[in-house]
């Protein structure tokens, strides 16, 4: 009678890019923070966030913590590293202190980034790109 009709639970990590996690506003995290599925931090974190799907950093959002996500977007402030597998987004509010490494960065009109960043891909180097090799390949000018 009870239990016949159950559905499997197994839903996919990413839920339609509904945070799975909160941190509300009035919350304060240390520690070290992971998820298979979205977060959304409102309050303060402190530490390592490690997320397998996407992470939101709302406009009351602070975190201070290596971060890795497949997608971040920051309304709020970063300071700390961040990795985004995929895309870093920055909006008006937003503020990043810190080193982040993405496959695509987005910095709308108003958002703050401070640091250095370096661009993943996948795609490789075009060979007007690569720097001179040494050795054999050098033309006789050059020695």
């Amino acid at each position: 009678m009870f239990g016949t009709n159950k559905k499997p639970q197994a839903a996919p990590p990413t839920m339609n890019g509904k945070a799975e996690t909160i941190i509300g506003a009035n919350t304060r995290f240390q520690g070290s923070l992971t998820s298979d599925g979205n977060i959304r931090i409102d309050g303060s974190v402190e530490g390592d966030v490690e997320v397998l799907g996407n992470l939101i950093v709302g406009e009351t959002g602070r975190v201070i913590a290596t971060v890795k996500a497949q997608n971040v977007h920051v309304s709020g402030a970063v300071k700390g590293e961040i990795t985004a597998l995929e895309q870093l987004e920055i909006s008006p509010t937003g503020k990043v202190w810190g080193d982040i490494t993405a496959a695509a960065l987005h910095i709308e009109p108003g958002g703050l980034f401070r640091g250095q960043s370096s661009m993943t891909t996948t795609i490789d180097e075009p060979l007007l790109l690569e720097a001179p090799r040494s050795g054999d390949d050098r033309s006789p000018s050059m020695g």
